[in-house]
């Protein structure tokens, strides 16, 4: 960098940087001058430091929830006479916050059904020819054996061909704005039903899963974060109530299924999803003892409809 060298008779000149320190002549004068030294701001000038942002959590990368998300009570209803399951939700006031959809896919599932029949039969078929030249002690086994090979290829085929009913949340009818799904992981449940709740960017939000052996004694859901921790369980509120139910049926709604939903560390009571008395399914999920906010309202509500839709009520 140039340095401004100023002399006494007040005549001033500019040379390189590499005569710092250096004594010449005055071009006015023809008086010796020195040319100062270099400033450290302008020997070695700083250069800017990079901007070090921090990575970003998994706070921020969810996207935001939908401000209609943001409340306690969401009132939900069945609409009938469908054959896909859809539910209108409203709020407090009655005004209209979501429409929800989980397709049945009613003709391609009759069409899976059919072909793992047909599988099955062709299957059926082809073993009873040899079944003629069995020999007489053999056939009975052999008929047997037959029999659950042609049922398993009917259920392999149809499960191979039918399609998952995930549940979508849209702002309205139109269908145009979707905030949340609920995809179905797995056509087969034997044991275990798992599901996967996604944001309306399509992130994962968490998990629902349900064993299915709970059911013997209390209908239990749990979900967990995207990380895997354990967030809330959904269980049928009386123990009393649910042995009652399994022994004499609903009685007409007087032992309506009713949930709770649980801190997984202590317990307590975060919200309830309860069945109203009428004639159509009316659902009413107050999540008022969870004040804070710890369970993510969106969580809560798709969890509101699988226990609807999920135990096939």
């Amino acid at each position: 960098m140039p340095i401004t060298v100023t002399c006494r008779c007040g005549a001033t000149a500019t040379v390189p940087d590499s005569y710092a320190g250096r004594t010449g002549q005055c071009n006015a004068c023809k008086q010796p001058i020195t040319v100062p030294d270099v400033p450290p701001a302008q020997a070695q000038p700083q250069q800017p430091q990079p901007v070090h942002k921090p990575a970003p959590t998994a706070a921020t990368q969810d996207s935001t929830p939908d401000p209609l998300f943001d409340r306690n009570i969401f009132l939900l209803r069945q609409k009938h006479l469908a054959i896909n399951e859809k539910y209108a939700v409203w709020d407090e006031q009655g005004a209209a916050l979501l429409f929800v959809e989980r397709p049945a896919h009613l003709f391609r599932n009759l069409l899976a059904l059919f072909g793992g029949l047909v599988a099955g039969g062709v299957v059926f078929s082809l073993l009873g020819f040899s079944y003629q030249v069995m020999p007489q002690p053999l056939q009975v086994g052999y008929l047997l054996l037959g029999s659950l090979f042609a049922f398993l290829t009917v259920i392999l085929v149809y499960v191979r061909l039918e399609l998952k009913r995930h549940v979508s949340f849209y702002r309205d009818e139109t269908r145009r704005s979707k905030l949340l799904t609920v995809r179905q992981d797995k056509k087969l449940e034997l044991i275990t039903a798992t599901f996967t709740v996604l944001d309306s960017n399509d992130k994962l939000l968490g998990t629902f899963s349900k064993n299915y052996l709970y059911d013997i004694l209390r209908k239990r859901w749990e979900c967990r974060d995207r990380s895997g921790k354990l967030l809330f369980t959904a269980r049928e509120d009386s123990i009393i109530k649910s042995i009652l139910r399994r022994l004499f049926g609903p009685l007409f709604g007087l032992l309506r299924i009713n949930f709770i939903l649980c801190d997984p560390i202590n317990d307590a009571v975060l919200g309830v999803f309860n069945r109203s008395f009428t004639i159509l399914d009316r659902y009413v999920l107050d999540m008022g003892d969870d004040p804070r906010k710890r369970i993510d309202r969106r969580l809560a509500l798709a969890m509101g409809v699988m226990l609807d839709t999920g135990e096939r009520r």
